[in-house]
């Protein structure tokens, strides 16, 4: 395997050309072997200062939470306090409702994301209240509860039959957040804390609570260009058009970094590229699971209408780059940030890479991981 040191100065150009060809705000990049780390970084974390971007910098890593609830639930499981095979009924009397039936959902079904559950993230009034310049500006401090979160996860009838197919939604995640509450008597970021965050010293990392606005320091600010065009409707969108609607990279840059999210067990969760390194490590290894409970985290579906080349387990994914290597990742997106941590298959060689903005981070992200694992995910056209 190619030493770090040789792939310093690639990994370096490539965040240099992210920032003066693709726009970006900030980049960094964090890679990890076996004896040795190198962190690099381009662009600023703040664009009013100037403030240069750092490994410790905080940042919202948007579903990337997903992995630290699965682990939640995957140590619950081990300690007896739930089975992966609970109808969620058993946990959440009363969810049974618009043709969602709870007493036929597992556990596991909604953490692998094959629930049946509709895909919230479309909903018009979630757009237009959240995804438009207009909306985000009115709402940027709404705090959600657990229980609008439900009504929410539950307000439209189910796409598939439980267990019978794959869909992306962070309404499982959040029914998920509340299984983990009604287990243990506790709140949900508790639970994150003692199962996973103090276990494997993650100081940088913590979960934010739903009412919390903001990153608590030290932090990158945030910022976004990714608001859906005022011409559009938007209860038109679809997975396939989405993109599409999005205003360009021409537009001013909104600074996000002072919002609450309704994230929660779905993707509230705020770390380090440090931290995720460790965390995603501890993931890939199995040093944080036991072995039945770390299998199953990594019993993977193919992925439909997410991101291509894919498999999906319970919080994390194997990404096939475009030589037709598999590579393992915790990802996410967040308002006005993108993260990913990935690592070969043995966790020898890891990257956690991140950008303070949501335009150009996949082409960026796809060559550092040409750099560091000798393949780029995007394909040639």
């Amino acid at each position: 395997m190619t030493d770090i040191a040789d792939i310093a100065d690639k990994v370096q150009g490539v965040l240099d050309r992210s920032v003066a060809e693709l726009g970006v705000t900030g980049i960094i990049a964090h890679v990890q072997d076996e004896s040795e780390t190198w962190f690099g970084s381009a662009g600023v974390a703040d664009l009013e200062t100037g403030q240069r971007r750092g490994p410790a910098d905080r940042f919202l890593i948007g579903s990337g939470g997903k992995a630290f609830t699965s682990a939640t639930i995957l140590q619950l499981a081990a300690e007896g306090n739930l089975s992966l095979d609970d109808p969620v009924e058993r946990w959440l009397p009363g969810v049974s409702r618009n043709g969602n039936d709870g007493s036929k959902i597992t556990v596991r079904q909604l953490i692998n994301h094959t629930s049946g559950l509709w895909v919230t993230g479309f909903d018009a009034d979630l757009v237009r209240s959240f995804h438009t310049r207009a909306g985000f500006a009115q709402n940027r401090h709404r705090v959600w509860t657990v229980d609008e979160l439900l009504d929410f996860a539950l307000s439209q009838p189910p796409i598939f039959e439980p267990g019978t197919n794959f869909a992306y939604t962070n309404g499982a995640y959040h029914l998920a957040g509340a299984v983990i509450e009604k287990a243990t008597g506790n709140a949900y970021e508790d639970e994150v804390e003692r199962t996973v965050i103090k276990p494997l010293g993650l100081s940088g990392t913590y979960a934010r609570p739903l009412a919390e606005a903001g990153i608590r320091a030290p932090y990158t600010k945030t910022y976004s260009r990714m608001f859906i065009r005022d011409d559009v409707d938007p209860g038109s969108l679809t997975q396939e058009n989405w993109e599409s609607t999005l205003q360009g990279p021409e537009t001013d840059a909104v600074d996000v970094t002072d919002s609450t999210s309704f994230g929660w067990s779905a993707g509230n969760v705020v770390s380090t590229t440090p931290d995720l390194l460790r965390f995603t490590g501890a993931m890939i290894s199995g040093s944080l699971l036991a072995p039945a409970w770390h299998r199953e985290m990594w019993t993977t579906n193919p992925t439909r209408n997410w991101i291509p080349h894919t498999r999906y387990g319970t919080g994390v994914s194997e990404w096939e780059l475009a030589d037709g290597t598999t590579q393992r990742a915790v990802v996410g997106m967040s308002n006005g940030a993108a993260t990913i941590t990935m690592g070969t298959p043995d966790g020898r060689r890891m990257v956690s890479m991140n950008v303070n903005c949501d335009w150009g981070w996949l082409p960026a992200f796809s060559a550092i991981m040409e750099a560091v694992f000798g393949s780029p995910f995007l394909r040639q056209q």
